[in-house]
């Protein structure tokens, strides 16, 4: 794994949206799915709306590799289990982050089942 430079950090964090996929052994990109991202010091987070019966998070749980686009960023990554004790840290930056969408649209990723599936997402070297 490779630490994220400074750019990417700043277009992947600042980033309205994501997309994000699991890339299987074969090394094949499973779909791409719109998500949000947030940055917290210099790690990246990502969580699942739909828990962990997400289409996108069962099937990066499978590898663990996958893909993030950021505009025209586009960089290959790990998706690591955080440590649930960064979760109000997590709750926070979303909520700063994303204060626009307040109600329910931002509720969705600060539910129990979203938080439960809070994926840190590591810079990795291609294949």
């Amino acid at each position: 794994m490779t630490a994220w430079t400074k750019d990417e950090l700043s277009k992947i964090g600042g980033a309205e949206e994501v997309g994000v996929a699991a890339v299987t052994r074969d090394g094949s990109v499973r779909n791409r799915v719109t998500i949000w991202v947030v940055r917290h010091g210099d790690d990246l987070f990502v969580r699942s709306v739909r828990g962990r019966d997400g289409a996108w998070f069962r099937a990066v749980q499978g590898s663990k590799d996958g893909r993030i686009w950021a505009g025209r960023l586009e960089r290959d990554v790990t998706f690591e289990e955080a440590d649930s004790g960064i979760n109000d840290e997590i709750d926070a930056a979303y909520r700063s982050k994303y204060r626009r969408y307040a109600g329910r649209i931002l509720n969705s990723v600060l539910t129990p089942e979203a938080r439960s599936t809070t994926l840190r997402l590591g810079s990795r070297q291609p294949r």
